[in-house]
């Protein structure tokens, strides 16, 4: 729920919707920060007592399982926004922009093999991979995308985007954007063929095991 969201709710129910967002915004930082951080150290950023924290999340696991089932939704929430733009290029690329912009990938970056995947998240990253092939589709029938990209190539390159993280935050956004500009420059059909085959589809999936 957005903050904007809580503001119309009564009472309890509004304070009780925008404790959770304080804590979901903390345990994001506490855990992009070290994924082995405690559970405490986000009750203590969100300053909530411990005991109201596993009154929602009554683990560790299953407060990262929701922050990056959060992040999913929100992926897949662009993807479909991305879907209605004319150009197959723009669509891709301006996917692109606005998912590094929110920052999902950091949370697949760090968190990956941290907690066990729900069927819900496994349903949900199927239709994010879906709507993310249909971009990848249409950029190659624009005819601007390199004819060796494929969808998997998408999620290294978000990946990429997201492990470049310095104290400076507003900093981190300028360098992910300027990287990003070089990565695009080099989906673009007109240079050379790639070195090595790509990623195959599931090639990747082995992280989200714990281990």
């Amino acid at each position: 729920m957005r903050e904007t969201d809580t503001a119309a709710l009564p009472g309890r129910r509004g304070q009780a919707a925008r404790n959770n967002i304080v804590i979901l915004d903390a345990a994001r930082h506490v855990f992009l920060g070290d994924p082995k951080a405690p559970i405490s150290q986000v009750a203590e950023r969100a300053g909530v007592g411990i005991s109201a924290l596993y009154r929602r999340y009554p683990s560790k696991e299953a407060l990262l399982r929701h922050i990056c089932h959060d992040g999913l939704l929100l992926y897949i929430g662009e993807a479909e926004y991305a879907a209605e733009e004319k150009d197959g290029w723009d669509a891709l690329t301006k996917f692109l922009t606005r998912v590094v912009e929110a920052d999902v990938h950091s949370l697949t970056v760090h968190l990956a093999g941290t907690f066990t995947p729900t069927p819900e998240m496994g349903r949900d990253a199927q239709r994010a991979g879906e709507l993310t092939r249909k971009l990848v589709e249409r950029a190659h029938e624009s005819g601007r995308l390199r004819p060796d990209v494929v969808t998997e190539d998408i999620g290294m390159i978000l990946e990429c985007c997201a492990a470049i993280r310095v104290d400076d935050p507003d900093r981190t956004s300028q360098l992910r954007h300027r990287y990003l500009g070089l990565l695009v420059e080099g989906l673009s059909a007109k240079g050379p063929d790639l070195p090595g085959p790509p990623p195959q589809p599931g090639e990747m999936n082995g992280r989200w095991r714990p281990s």
